[in-house]
């Protein structure tokens, strides 16, 4: 079976990549210009945690059924319409959740942990290989294990997932409008 390429929407989440990462890189850089070792670790946590999160989304839309949420919103519950429009759109929300900030904020975390090895082998000598190669093992462990437990919970709670981001969504939505 021979699927259609949609080159448009290939060019918007190609640019949305390319902003994301250097709006990423440029907040990551100048805090860490001028913060402690605690910033510098809390940003990196960060990074991590939201990767971790936008890949447990990304799972759960994408393993969520349509049918609960057709009787929720036929019962109005916030949420339940912009729950299934994420549902209907599992392909770009997975592509964004995962590959955009999943991708980036893997990226990012680890360029934010390579300058933060940088920072704390100033002074020492270059051959202490054991301060990156710490921070390295840790940013990598915890990405993965954390997306590792993450899809588990997403596949298994998917609706419930998928319902409390679309409240968050409806949310923003309403809030965007009073202003």
């Amino acid at each position: 079976m021979k699927t259609k390429v949609n080159f448009r929407w290939l060019i918007k989440i190609v640019l949305i990549s390319i902003a994301g990462s250097m709006l990423f890189t440029l907040a990551s850089t100048e805090i860490l210009g001028r913060a402690g070792y605690v910033i510098s670790f809390l940003v990196l946590a960060v990074f991590v945690v939201l990767g971790i999160i936008f890949d447990i989304i990304g799972i759960a839309v994408t393993a969520a059924a349509e049918a609960p949420f057709h009787s929720m919103a036929a019962h109005r519950q916030k949420g339940a319409a912009e729950s299934l429009r994420l549902i209907k759109n599992a392909d770009k929300v997975s592509s964004f959740c995962n590959d955009v900030v999943g991708d980036v904020t893997g990226i990012v975390s680890g360029a934010t942990a390579g300058l933060i090895a940088i920072r704390l082998m100033e002074g020492m000598s270059a051959e202490n290989l054991l301060i990156p190669l710490l921070i390295s093992g840790a940013v990598t462990g915890l990405s993965v294990g954390g997306k590792a437990i993450g899809k588990n919970s997403a596949i298994n709670n998917s609706t419930v997932i998928v319902l409390q981001v679309g409240k968050l969504i409806n949310f923003l939505r309403i809030k965007s409008k009073s202003k």
